[in-house]
């Protein structure tokens, strides 16, 4: 089973329980101004993004050279992007195999996928990062290109079914940082099943080199990260309301 990746990165502390090794693959379905990972876009790879074609098989016996580390550590395999789920035949191939290996499993993902997909992925993946961006529908679709009912239908289907899952917030200052966006995915989730623990994932600028290396123009290239201040109003806000919460993931 042929699939496209665009970094396996190891050691990885911050995207899942333990030390994990991340999958990177490529293709996305949204278009995020703020995206960080551009490289992971398959309409960038014209310019000079780094995708490479590469079977399932090499995928897994790469992913089980870590295996000691996942046992020490509790950690595991991370499967990000891009969107993950935008491959799902090739992903399902590598998340059989990992559950085989007695690995856990995280799923670094947007959401925005058929139902089937989730179905197909919900019985091998023991956790779910999943990102909540925008919750008014309009302005979800003007900053990243698609409407947001099938990720928020997805987000409660797989509460519904008891999946473990963390909300990744990333907070983009004057895109969703409003008290507006911030109290509607309150409201939102505190009528889920369970209160899962928000990561809070500030804005950063580390993206912006990677546009000027794929010759891209970013539309927030001169956007400056949240102050610290604002970051714990946020942080307090969500608190409150009975949520736990990490910062950066």
């Amino acid at each position: 089973m042929d699939g496209n990746i665009f970094d396996i990165k190891r050691f990885a502390l911050h995207d899942g329980p333990g030390i994990r090794t991340t999958l990177f693959m490529t293709g996305c379905p949204l278009d995020c101004l703020w995206c960080h990972n551009p490289e992971s876009r398959v309409h960038f790879k014209e310019n000079g993004g780094k995708s490479r074609k590469v079977d399932s098989t090499y995928v897994i016996e790469e992913l089980k050279k870590d295996l000691v580390f996942f046992e020490e550590s509790g950690g595991g395999v991370t499967f990000s992007g891009g969107e993950p789920l935008h491959q799902p035949e090739f992903l399902v191939a590598i998340l059989k195999e990992m559950k085989n290996n007695m690995i856990h499993t995280a799923l670094d993902t947007t959401g925005f996928v058929d139902r089937s997909v989730i179905n197909d992925v919900f019985p091998y993946t023991d956790l779910f990062l999943y990102d909540l961006k925008v919750m008014d529908p309009e302005k979800h679709k003007k900053f990243t290109g698609v409407d947001n009912k099938q990720i928020l239908d997805n987000l409660k289907f797989i509460f519904d079914n008891n999946g473990v899952v963390r909300i990744r917030f990333p907070l983009i200052p004057g895109y969703n940082d409003d008290k507006e966006n911030i109290s509607d995915m309150i409201n939102f989730l505190k009528d889920l099943t369970n209160s899962p623990i928000i990561d809070l994932l500030p804005y950063h600028r580390l993206g912006i080199s990677k546009y000027k290396k794929l010759n891209i123009d970013s539309s927030t290239e001169f956007l400056s990260p949240s102050s610290d201040d604002r970051i714990q109003e946020v942080e307090e806000m969500l608190k409150i309301n009975g949520f736990k919460v990490g910062i950066g993931g």
